[in-house]
């Protein structure tokens, strides 16, 4: 069968957009608060931001120049530039990387969608012990959290069978400002809350004191973690790109954007729970358990607005949820088609029916199939270890070493200078950061995550 056009996005502002939206997601609104409630708020937040310009944004310029240059899926993008040899495997890597980490990110994304409906049903009251209780039932429950992972696969499937320019830059278009709307709404509401100004200040008072090492690697690996680095996401959405595309400048665009949103995550959250004396360290927990009982507490004397908040921020966590899903399906969806040599359409569902599968393993791993564990982790839970803390450094790290020492320097430079067209006056910055600082950063995050250094 015929492959159709790889097709490209139409707009400077698409391009930025669609990109942001890759990047931002749960690991914004849900994992940036409470690592940065647990490593000392303003602090880690000052060391973040050092990390995402000096670690993040040269992995992302690298994996744009991969793409662009090779103008095709992750995995043909690496053996093309690789020339035949090993490093081709980098790119089946990310591949992998993404089609793992789309079968159980669809299953949180469906939790969004529960806790929506929740919202609007009223049944978000109680005490803390009952969002613990209502959370544990309701992720082992066998068929609630399917039904919402089979609502999300099939708006994210809706999305991909329509193509980059018509499918995913247009969804990027509405769905990135809606979120920033929603996000501006609750931060201002949290914002003017009584006692309110405790939370603000553990967000932008620094305390010293509290840096240290562990500190310090957990907002490396939060950088390199949020801009979705690794994932084949980004590699993929570059291949879409115009030749006439500063990969510079829209790397630090895209970062900015990332850091805005992750930054009003916090402002949104740890105001909210500081009017209430909620401890800002609650961890993995802090949105499906201990943030309506915060929402219900501060808004306790405006229950109207409390209902609005609350469903509103769920909204927000499944529109973050979506921008990321659509481009982990891409990385899938593109590989499929031209691997597979066929049409859009039928490696979009190909995708869709296999992670929605893998989804399925992983939710019911949570509740009755709790066999399916290995060393005492859940299928859920292995596959967010592996991805996540295996699957991720090594692929960025290797990606550097792919560009900073094989990929000849000249098509480096070509690429980041647009064939001489643009200046490219931080070139040779880049390309240090690439070949020295980037690899052994992501080595230190690796390594100390296992206890080994």
């Amino acid at each position: 069968m015929k492959q159709t056009d790889r097709g490209s996005f139409g707009s400077k502002l698409g391009v930025v957009l669609a990109t942001a939206g890759s990047a931002v997601g749960l690991g914004n609104v849900w994992r940036f608060p409470y690592m940065a409630g647990e490593n000392g708020g303003a602090v880690f937040i000052i060391i973040y931001i050092a990390c995402v310009l000096v670690l993040g944004l040269p992995c992302m310029v690298s994996e744009f120049i991969i793409g662009r240059h090779a103008a095709s899926n992750t995995a043909r993008a690496y053996t093309k530039l690789s020339n035949g040899t090993a490093w081709k495997w980098v790119g089946y890597l990310g591949v992998l990387t993404g089609f793992l980490i789309t079968g159980y990110y669809g299953v949180v994304a469906g939790w969004c969608l529960q806790y929506v409906y929740a919202s609007v049903a009223g049944q978000l009251h109680g005490s803390p012990q009952f969002f613990d209780q209502y959370f544990a039932v309701f992720s082992s429950d066998p068929w609630q959290p399917i039904l919402w992972l089979c609502v999300f696969f099939g708006i994210t499937h809706f999305v991909i069978i329509h193509g980059v320019r018509n499918g995913i830059e247009r969804a990027s278009k509405i769905l990135m400002p809606l979120l920033f709307v929603l996000l501006l709404f609750i931060v201002v509401a949290s914002c003017m809350l009584p006692g309110a100004s405790a939370g603000i200040d553990f967000l932008f008072k620094p305390d010293f004191s509290k840096m240290t090492s562990d500190v310090f690697l957990g907002a490396l690996g939060q950088s390199f973690y949020s801009l979705s680095i690794a994932m084949g996401c980004i590699c993929t959405y570059a291949s879409y790109f115009s030749r006439q595309t500063n990969l510079s400048n829209s790397a630090v665009q895209i970062g900015l954007i990332d850091s805005m949103v992750a930054i009003l995550a916090g402002l949104m959250i740890f105001p909210a729970a500081a009017s209430v004396g909620v401890r800002p360290d609650s961890g993995p927990s802090l949105i499906f358990i201990t943030l309506p009982n915060v929402f219900e507490q501060a808004f306790v004397s405006m229950p109207i607005v409390g209902f609005f908040i609350s469903l509103m921020f769920y909204a927000l966590l499944a529109l973050a949820a979506l921008t990321s899903l659509i481009s982990l399906h891409e990385v899938s969806t593109a590989f499929f088609q031209e691997e597979l040599k066929t049409t859009r359409n039928r490696a979009a569902w190909i995708v869709t029916v296999t992670c929605w599968v893998v989804g399925v393993f992983c939710s019911m791993s949570l509740g009755q199939w709790s066999f399916l564990s290995i060393d005492g982790k859940s299928l859920f839970s292995l596959f967010d270890f592996v991805t996540g803390q295996i699957f991720l450094p090594i692929g960025g790290f290797l990606t550097c070493l792919f560009i900073g020492w094989f990929v000849p320097k000249q098509l480096v430079k070509d690429e980041y200078t647009n064939w001489g067209t643009l200046r490219g006056r931080l070139f040779r910055v880049y390309l240090f950061l690439v070949r020295f600082v980037c690899p052994v950063a992501i080595a230190a995050i690796f390594l100390h995550q296992f206890g080994v250094v």
